[in-house]
């Protein structure tokens, strides 16, 4: 209703795209996966145009492009350096065509920067001059970001300093519990859980399994996430005798369900395809979604936050969740993350989803990429959204810009917070 209780009048169609252009631009986004850290973590924080010239895209792509420069050479070079060969190779020497490369100057605009062939000079002149807090503050603004969550490994000694030390309290960065060193590594890291005091074995008795729990219980005290998170490989089977689904099933899902705590699984990813390529080097495959939907039907009290890296599984995983209310979709991740995809992907899960699901996470390294990948994001799906509304209008139904304003709330926060049960 309007604010004089009367009934908004409806939008007429040929003003509905600017419309919903300037909604979805002024509503703000609760980043629901990121691998951001708030300033207290020191350098984990990661910033800067050095920092986000050598994100692991762009090391990708500038390796194939000029291989007169090998991995090992490139990654020997000292940070500055390596930027510098990015910069040239990529952006001087070649028209930046690739979604990373249009990121960056995306980045660099809205900082101020002219994009062009002195903007690398300028832009190491802007961050010399400015505070991390203003930055963070000011990146915050550009990208209309309320909030972002965390990616928090307890097995990163640098990172496990600062949550012994009392840990995070700033609104602006929320936790989430990364298990992989727990359930995927949990064999490279028996005797650093001995060390910490967990009486465990590779053989997954009854007392491993009590011990686990107990390190899932402790962490969920000290660190208070949003959810349980993992990455896990397209060949990831449930139910299976293998370790990481063992632990899983005895372990995670238990205390996910006693705690109230989700649990988000990113699946799809082929670690290490080409290992000279570092962080860099990692692939996608198609995921058995059927591992999926037994989950999710065997434990019905568990609410599940999944990603698939495969384009190939987005089908799949829409239809899934029709049929699995505590299985909630999230954003398009990393491979998926380009335009073309993105807005096949939306358009996909609007139809077969209505407004129940959580259309973009930034999946960001560096806090400056939150610029880019909200812009780029919000554009298309405020283009998707549009189209939906004209053709609900096209219907006959009356599409209100209270209607339009209350559903993007919803996709870019409501969905997520109520889910992980912080909002009715």
């Amino acid at each position: 209703m309007a604010e004089n209780g009367q009934a908004q009048a409806a939008v007429p169609r040929e003003e509905l795209p600017q419309l919903v252009s300037a909604i979805v631009g002024e509503t703000p986004v609760f980043d629901v996966h990121t691998h951001l850290y708030s300033p207290r973590f020191g350098e984990l924080l990661l910033w800067g145009v050095d920092e986000l010239l050598t994100y692991h895209y762009l090391i990708a792509e500038v390796l194939r492009s000029d291989r007169s420069v090998t991995p090992e050479q490139f990654y020997a070079m000292p940070l500055a350096e390596r930027a510098e060969h990015i910069w040239r190779t990529m952006f001087a020497q070649a028209s930046p065509l690739s979604e990373a490369q249009r990121g960056v100057l995306t980045t660099l605009k809205a900082l101020g920067i002219e994009p062009g062939p002195e903007a690398l000079a300028e832009a190491r002149e802007y961050f010399a001059h400015v505070s991390l807090e203003e930055h963070v503050q000011r990146v915050f603004q550009l990208a209309n970001v309320s909030a972002v969550v965390m990616t928090n490994d307890p097995f990163d000694s640098s990172e496990r300093k600062v949550w012994l030390a009392g840990g995070e309290d700033e609104a602006r960065f929320r936790a989430a519990l990364r298990l992989d060193g727990l359930i995927v590594n949990f064999a490279q890291n028996l005797d650093t859980l001995r060390a910490w005091g967990y009486d465990v074995s590779a053989a997954l008795d009854e007392r491993t399994m009590a011990e686990v729990r107990r390190f899932l219980e402790e962490w969920i005290e000290r660190i208070a996430p949003m959810y349980l998170a993992v990455s896990l490989p397209d060949t990831f089977a449930y139910p299976s005798d293998e370790p990481t689904a063992r632990l899983i099933a005895g372990c995670v899902l238990p205390v996910s369900r006693e705690r109230g705590v989700p649990f988000a699984m990113m699946i799809g990813v082929k670690r290490g395809v080409n290992p000279a390529l570092k962080l860099a080097g990692d692939g996608v495959g198609k995921f058995d979604i059927c591992a999926l939907e037994r989950l999710c039907a065997e434990n019905p009290e568990n609410r599940f936050l999944v990603t698939l890296l495969s384009r190939e599984n987005q089908h799949e995983l829409c239809v899934a969740a029709r049929k699995f209310p505590n299985l909630m979709p999230f954003g398009c991740w990393w491979f998926l993350n380009n335009p073309s995809i993105i807005e096949e992907i939306t358009r996909e899960r609007l139809e077969l989803l209505g407004l129940s699901f959580i259309p973009q996470h930034s999946d960001a390294r560096v806090l400056d990429q939150l610029i880019y990948k909200w812009a780029h994001s919000r554009e298309i799906i405020a283009r998707v959204l549009a189209d939906k509304y004209s053709d609900l209008a096209r219907s006959g139904w009356p599409v209100t810009e209270e209607a339009i304003r209350r559903d993007v709330a919803r996709l870019f926060s409501g969905n997520f917070l109520s889910f992980v049960g912080e909002q009715d």
